[in-house]
């Protein structure tokens, strides 16, 4: 009797611990990517650490493939079934802000100053900020050194300057059998990434602090006139390219320069290159894009707060830098890890000096009206269907419907 007593108080506690687990309210997570990165296990760890300090809440988190995802997250926002916290490219949070699906992240006095004011310039719309940044990237030039020695330049001494640049390019086209650069001219995104790479390199923008399209400028037509340049001297068909098909044409010796990422590194494979700055353009100095994808916290979870505290718990500057440095991406902060991560690999240099320099992801409420106007306008003077002058005046009208 004593011992059937026993068995039913175990199964009672039991039901009641399940009973209490069920009650448990969960934070929908939704990641971009698999669940393969170096950066992965660290951020389960910080998840665990955050569920064992918050009692009655437990995160779900559902890893989306890439081209899925941030439509993912606003479909269900938009149907009235947001996730708790979503991965979402800057680009997307002032759209997402203005149509009521986040709130805001109200960071402190001492929080923001944890980054470089370019950085924070990719969350911030209206004087507040939309995101907790998660994942950053910075761009550089990277050349073919063998390349260099059969066109007779100095393999040392990569390109400073747009001229430079294009008469490296040149030579490379014309004494070897290679092309001089990599142009990225298709209908995607990255397109548009790759040429305001060009565009901060030459002190131009898309649209300033107030909000204002400053896209018609002489910089501007001097960065699509350079781009319409480089297409001479770049593979054949720009226009069928994006970034990502640039890697094979360097990897295989088939042409001399890119702009990417610092992944590229681990991934150029037997090449002999080198990795240098954005070369500085006639009215400004070497650039680059800056590029964050954040942590959103959607409203009308019911969790809006204890995501907020999980996301400011994943993205704190130590929590931060080891979960980069694990997936490989550009560190957001000036850390002690990063200052010995560039000491140990001077290839880092070029990216992590980038950042004072660079400029925003344009910050509108239509990403892909922006992206299309943009392109448009490169395709047209690539093509020479258009010059820079006509192409830029076009986009820039097209651009103040989507600020």
């Amino acid at each position: 009797m004593k011992l059937k007593s026993l068995l039913l108080g175990g199964v009672f506690a039991l039901a009641i611990a399940g009973s209490a687990s069920a009650e448990d309210k969960r934070l929908h997570m939704i990641v971009c990517g698999d669940n393969t990165g170096a950066g992965i296990p660290l951020q389960t760890e910080v998840i665990n650490q955050w569920e064992a300090a918050n009692a009655g809440y437990k995160v779900d988190v559902e890893f989306v493939p890439w081209g899925q995802c941030q439509e993912k997250s606003t479909t269900l926002a938009s149907a009235g079934n947001p996730p708790a916290i979503a991965y979402m490219g800057s680009r997307t949070l002032k759209q997402l802000a203005k149509n009521d699906l986040i709130i805001p992240v109200d960071m402190t006095e001492e929080e923001k100053a944890t980054y470089a004011p370019p950085i924070l310039g990719t969350i911030t719309a209206d004087g507040k900020q939309w995101g907790l940044p998660r994942a950053f990237s910075t761009k550089a030039l990277y050349w073919n050194k063998d390349l260099f020695a059969k066109a007779g330049l100095d393999p040392e001494n990569p390109p400073k300057t747009w001229d430079e640049m294009y008469e490296a390019a040149k030579a490379i086209k014309e004494k070897t059998d290679a092309d001089g650069v990599g142009l990225a001219a298709a209908s995607f995104d990255n397109t548009m990434h790759q040429f305001l790479n060009y565009l901060y390199s030459n002190g131009g923008e898309v649209i300033n602090a107030d909000g204002e399209i400053t896209f018609n400028s002489p910089n501007t037509v001097e960065a699509v006139a350079f781009y319409g340049k480089l297409a001479t001297v770049s593979q054949p068909g720009p226009v069928a390219y994006d970034r990502a098909k640039l890697r094979p044409l360097f990897t295989e010796g088939r042409i001399g320069m890119f702009i990417s990422g610092p992944w590229e590194r681990a991934q150029v494979g037997d090449v002999n290159w080198g990795v240098t700055r954005v070369p500085a353009g006639p009215n400004g100095k070497h650039g680059t894009l800056l590029i964050t994808d954040s942590l959103a916290v959607f409203k009308g979870s019911g969790v809006e707060e204890q995501a907020l505290s999980l996301g400011k718990l994943l993205t704190n500057p130590e929590n931060q830098v080891a979960f980069e440095l694990g997936e490989g991406f550009t560190p957001l902060r000036d850390m002690p890890q990063v200052r010995e991560l560039a000491a140990k690999d001077p290839t880092w240099a070029p990216f992590l000096e980038a950042i004072p320099d660079g400029g925003p992801e344009p910050f509108v409420t239509d990403y892909v009206g922006m992206q299309d106007a943009i392109n448009e306008a490169l395709q047209a003077v690539v093509l020479g269907e258009m010059e820079a002058a006509e192409a830029v005046e076009i986009a820039a009208e097209a651009l103040e419907a989507v600020k």
